[in-house]
């Protein structure tokens, strides 16, 4: 397993980083299984979210770490701030009440990484910085993130910071696939396109990616006559994306490995840091992730899955 640093975390934190949004309590036993075959391939970093599972995930993260007694071993990435039935709630306010909530489900008195989980445009950066702020200055949060957030926001809000002795952004948490999104998965997703990536590329600001292998396109399950899951064929059904697959589908046989992998070592080799989220849940999930993360792929072969060159890759 391969590890980048996230300025405040105090910890390394793994490249894979394991998905918990389907953690629940009558599925105790499978949550705590896969928890402990992602820990025993080196992975430490996990994902969860004040909204998951009405807390369930939070809960059942928090029973696990306690009955292992391997707090220490992990690093957590929580979220809080999205929005409800009544809007946007990226608040002072909001982010006290969801924080407050997430420690107690978690049972734990901090969290390495806290990250808003949309952004409200309207509100301004200062008050949200200030905010998060006062929980790194009481010990609650290690490194703030956004996920969600645009580039142009995230570089405001860090100049904000820089220029108020605040501490700053120090990752972001959008969709990165190599399936490109027609349209938001969920209202107020962000997904990183061109622009997003020249500018992590300038700031090397770590982008740690959700929906990393775009839920399964690159399974081979799918093709454009299959068309049972309307949120995929909303998503990411398109011509470009049906040759991006295709060129995985040669990229992949002439590395013996699997277009799903080969769509995981796509974000994992950009050039900047990445993570990836991942949602294996059984072992043969997860090998495949693990397997997926060693592969090396040069900027000529990045470029030409991404439709980026016409010239094949390796030639």
């Amino acid at each position: 397993m391969e590890y980048i640093e996230i300025a405040g975390t105090g910890k390394r934190v793994s490249r894979l980083i394991k998905g918990t949004d389907y953690f629940v309590h009558n599925a105790y036993d499978k949550a705590a299984t896969n928890m402990d075959a992602f820990l025993s391939i080196g992975g430490n970093t996990v994902d969860t979210a004040h909204i998951y599972c009405g807390g369930q995930s939070e809960e059942v993260l928090g029973r696990y770490m306690k009955e292992r007694g391997n707090r220490d071993q992990i690093v957590i990435l929580t979220k809080g701030a999205h929005h409800d039935q009544n809007g946007p709630r990226v608040n002072a306010d909001a982010i006290r009440s969801d924080l407050m909530e997430s420690l107690e489900r978690l049972q734990t008195d901090h969290v390495e990484m806290y990250a808003l989980h949309r952004d409200d445009p309207n509100t301004p950066v200062s008050v949200i910085l200030e905010a998060l702020n006062e929980h790194i200055d009481s010990g609650k949060i290690g490194a703030i993130g956004a996920s969600n957030w645009t580039w142009q926001r995230l570089e405001e809000a860090n100049a904000y910071a820089a220029a108020n002795g605040l501490k700053g952004f120090t990752f972001s948490s959008p969709n990165l696939s190599l399936a490109k999104a027609n349209e938001p998965f969920w209202e107020g997703c962000v997904s990183a396109d061109a622009e997003t990536l020249a500018w992590h590329e300038q700031t090397k600001l770590p982008l740690l990616s959700w929906s990393s292998q775009a839920r399964g396109f690159f399974t081979g399950r799918f093709t454009p006559e299959v068309r049972d899951n309307e949120d995929l064929v909303r998503v990411f059904y398109s011509d470009d994306n049906w040759e991006r697959l295709h060129r995985a589908e040669q990229l992949a046989n002439s590395k013996k490995t699997t277009p799903i992998q080969i769509a995981l070592a796509y974000v994992l080799n950009q050039t900047f840091p990445t993570c990836a989220l991942i949602g294996a849940q059984n072992q043969a999930e997860l090998l495949s992730c693990d397997e997926g993360s060693r592969i090396t792929l040069t900027p000529a072969e990045i470029a030409w899955l991404d439709l980026g060159s016409d010239v094949p890759a390796g030639t």
